[in-house]
């Protein structure tokens, strides 16, 4: 993977070291704790990134947490997740199979997980054989003509199937896009009240820099913010999760009577909500990482991979341009 050169990492080093020296010592005292293994977690153990946010929550680093102790806790809580991911059109042929299959070996090991995949085609959902305490359930849901349609009104989806089921059987749900690979362990230390999620191409850049939606009529609107967020995973409890999506669903809506759409869809929105509601728990780029891109000195493991892109292709031959 190519690298910066060794003059701008040593910057970087001195200037993340400063910043996690500033902000370590307040934490560890003052930190958000979702569960009591969050106790044991090591924020000085990773002095090259950044371990806790301003508002003292974790940012869930390789080599900060035991992962036995977390999946004891969450097991003795009896701690259950349910997992949502959308697959319409030829998203469904391209990256559904290896995105299940691969969870099925990585994601929350050893709790019970449903699965609920939004599909326009039920009946080429692949079949999986599950786990002890895996289950799997297919919705159908209408294909939109646009794919940025699709991504926006998941929140509402999801919304409802938390309302209907999720909130009867499950303590927390996660929120993927399909066009993902598990790759490594993606466990209980993920959990939490409200989880966001490191952008892989946005976390080295300062603040200025992030890609927020800029335009003031819209309700995504951003002139300042903490990180920027990867919509392609965000979780926690039911009711938190059920929260942030109405809330995205509502303002999403406002910006179509007003005729403005966000510069990065149902991400824009999510992450003015994150601004406005901070999440109690951050996971790191480790947990859905672009191989693609060249600064990643500081990942250790990759948990869950982008899937090759092919965007054009597939928008195209789903009508959905």
């Amino acid at each position: 993977m190519p690298r910066f050169p060794p003059t701008l990492q040593k910057l970087v080093f001195l200037f993340r070291f400063t910043i996690h020296f500033l902000t370590v010592d307040k934490c560890a005292k003052m930190l958000i704790q979702d569960n009591s293994a969050d106790a044991s977690l090591d924020l000085w153990s990773r002095h090259d990134v950044q371990t806790c946010t301003s508002w003292n929550a974790p940012i869930i680093w390789e080599g900060m947490f035991d992962p036995d102790l977390y999946d004891q806790t969450h097991k003795k809580k009896d701690s259950s997740v349910a997992l949502t991911v959308f697959a319409v059109g030829r998203y469904l042929d391209a990256y559904l199979d290896s995105f299940l299959r691969s969870s099925e070996r990585h994601f929350m090991s050893g709790l019970p997980v449903s699965y609920y995949v939004f599909t326009d085609t039920p009946e080429k959902v692949p079949h999986l054989e599950l786990g002890p305490n895996r289950s799997l359930t297919v919705v159908k849901v209408e294909k939109l003509p646009r794919w940025q349609d699709i991504s926006m009104m998941r929140m509402k989806t999801i919304s409802e199937i938390i309302r209907k089921e999720i909130r009867h059987c499950c303590t927390h749900v996660f929120c993927f896009d399909v066009d993902q690979v598990f790759t490594g362990r993606f466990g209980s230390e993920a959990l939490g009240d409200s989880v966001a999620l490191l952008h892989s191409h946005s976390y080295h850049r300062p603040n200025n820099r992030f890609p927020y939606d800029r335009n003031p009529k819209s309700e995504a609107h951003m002139s300042a913010g903490d990180f920027y967020y990867h919509a392609a995973i965000f979780g926690g409890s039911w009711w938190n999760v059920k929260a942030l999506t109405d809330s995205c669903y509502h303002s999403i809506m406002r910006d179509k009577e007003n005729k403005v759409e966000a510069r990065w869809h149902d991400e824009s929105h999510l992450n003015k909500y994150f601004w406005l509601h901070k999440p109690s728990r951050v996971l790191s780029p480790e947990y859905c990482w672009d191989s693609r891109v060249n600064h990643g000195w500081d990942i250790k493991i990759t948990r869950l991979l982008w899937a090759p892109k092919q965007y054009n292709t597939l928008r195209a031959l789903s009508g959905n341009n």
